[in-house]
């Protein structure tokens, strides 16, 4: 024991008092967003997840609430509910919500490389088409072209864009049916 410190202080240093209190707050915080994220999930997503009833009960009442501060102060006893049991009741939660971010990932990223995919037909002569077309060999070469050149017509023009949505969902039709095993 060092001179500089007194008997009590090394006792009560050497006693386990739990987490600190930024531990404890940052744990807190960590149920308030899961239970943000729980409001925000369709009932039809939620009724799939293995919550405690009580818990069911205040999402409930919570998203009966539209005033926009009983709604957050009805949110943070929601948290509260949720703070009485073990991380262990949630962590099934927590690992559908966290593989549905992923797969939300991926089909954003799936998405940008459709409008990407697109984008390079309309502006492109003939590389991309033909990259579409090596993909796809049973794909209307004759539809694409018309679609490819009306969307250049409407982009000009600055028309509506019905033929580059028409394009779009096109593409996105043929990821689908290639995602698709065979039968």
């Amino acid at each position: 024991m060092s001179p500089s410190r007194s008997r009590n202080q090394t006792e009560l240093d050497e006693e386990d008092y739990g987490p600190s209190r930024t531990q404890q707050r940052r744990e807190a915080l960590a149920v308030l967003t899961l239970a943000a994220q729980l409001m925000e999930l369709p009932p039809s997503r939620l009724a799939k997840l293995e919550l405690p009833e009580d818990v069911r009960r205040e999402i409930d009442v919570t998203r009966r609430i539209t005033a926009h501060i009983a709604r957050k102060r009805q949110l943070a006893f929601l948290a509260k509910v949720m703070r009485r049991y073990d991380d262990a009741d949630f962590a099934s939660v927590r690992g559908e919500l966290g593989e549905n971010r992923e797969k939300q990932r991926q089909e954003t990223a799936a998405m940008h490389r459709l409008e990407a995919m697109r984008d390079r037909l309309i502006s492109e002569d003939e590389t991309a088409l033909s990259e579409l077309i090596t993909e796809h060999p049973q794909i209307d070469r004759q539809h694409v072209r018309s679609l490819i050149r009306q969307a250049r017509t409407e982009r000009d023009a600055n028309k509506p864009p019905r033929a580059y949505r028409e394009i779009f969902q096109l593409l996105k039709d043929l990821a689908a049916s290639d995602s698709k095993p065979d039968a």
